[in-house]
């Protein structure tokens, strides 16, 4: 595969939705079918550098984004910037202003909650979804009451604190970045050397690390507020029913999620279909892109026939 950052065929664009500005990388005919590709963390458009040439050559038109905060989208002061609610309109708004109607929408870990949140508050604007390793909030706040699924993401609680957790991760050069993408996959030199560089890099921007941490804090306050009974504003989570086709991918070798998140998803999300990746990490599309790659083929050419 040719260097991500230096493809000619690939073109870098702007686009204001939601009040913020918008980075992303898109690639395919522009009269293709729209597919949007949402990262996680602490990741940025790049995430996606082995998905985008499949889907292009296959006819799509694919826009993988920075979503807001990170790499060189805009990135509000304040923690209520990054709730769901927004979040999720961010993702409306980039479809309707480049699609003019639905796309479907890919998203791993944040941005997987991410997709979960713009089919639940925004249908009109998924026509499909596919989720990697993130699950339906219907799935994870009943495991988050069984202490093996609380204990797995006690990382999120440490992210509640303020500066810590950006000094932390700012140490040594972001050493905490470079060992998370060295160590946790399991296929050996997922990511290369080059990529964790450019992680840091994207990570070291003005204002990006406490953009992204700020996600996990919205929702933080978002989740506190609701279980005292008080208004969160956007800040949590929809057990809303999904409708969309959907195809979930989950590495089974994941550290932070169970398996058992997969468990009764189709009570919230009947139309679902589910992909089981063995000897794959978290970092599903790094550990298995050519699995990634024809599961998505396969499900997003079936949608657009039907």
């Amino acid at each position: 595969m040719s260097d991500a950052l230096a493809r000619t065929d690939w073109t870098h664009e702007h686009v204001t939705v939601n009040g913020v500005r918008l980075h992303y990388v898109a690639a395919g005919p522009r009269d293709g079918t729209p597919v949007v590709l949402l990262h996680g963390f602490p990741e940025f458009w790049y995430s996606w550098r082995r998905q985008i040439p499949a889907l292009a050559d296959a006819g799509y038109r694919v826009v993988a984004v920075d979503l807001r905060g990170y790499n060189v989208s805009e990135k509000p002061r304040g923690v209520a910037a990054y709730r769901v609610a927004e979040l999720a309109a961010d993702v409306a708004g980039l479809i309707d202003a480049l699609a003019d109607g639905a796309g479907h929408v890919i998203g791993h870990d944040w941005g997987g909650n991410v997709a979960w949140e713009t089919a639940a508050r925004h249908p009109e604007t998924v026509e499909s979804l596919v989720v990697m390793n993130a699950p339906h909030p219907g799935p994870l706040l009943r495991e988050l009451k069984r202490p093996e699924q609380a204990r797995r993401m006690w990382y999120t609680l440490l992210f509640q604190l303020p500066w810590l957790p950006e000094r932390l991760f700012r140490a040594d050069d972001f050493a905490l970045v470079g060992r998370m993408f060295r160590e946790a996959p399991v296929r050996p030199n997922a990511f290369t050397e080059t990529d964790v560089r450019r992680y840091k890099q994207a990570l070291a921007r003005s204002g990006a690390l406490t953009s992204a941490l700020n996600y996990y804090r919205a929702l933080g306050r978002g989740m506190v507020k609701q279980t005292v009974g008080e208004s969160a504003g956007g800040a949590t989570l929809s057990r809303t029913r999904i409708d969309q086709d959907t195809l979930v991918l989950w590495g089974l070798e994941d550290a932070a999620l169970s398996p058992r998140l997969l468990d009764g998803i189709e009570q919230w999300v009947p139309n679902v279909r589910i992909q089981r990746l063995v000897d794959t990490s978290h970092w599903v599309q790094a550990d298995a892109p050519g699995e990634v790659n024809a599961h998505c083929l396969e499900f997003l050419d079936g949608v657009t026939v039907a």
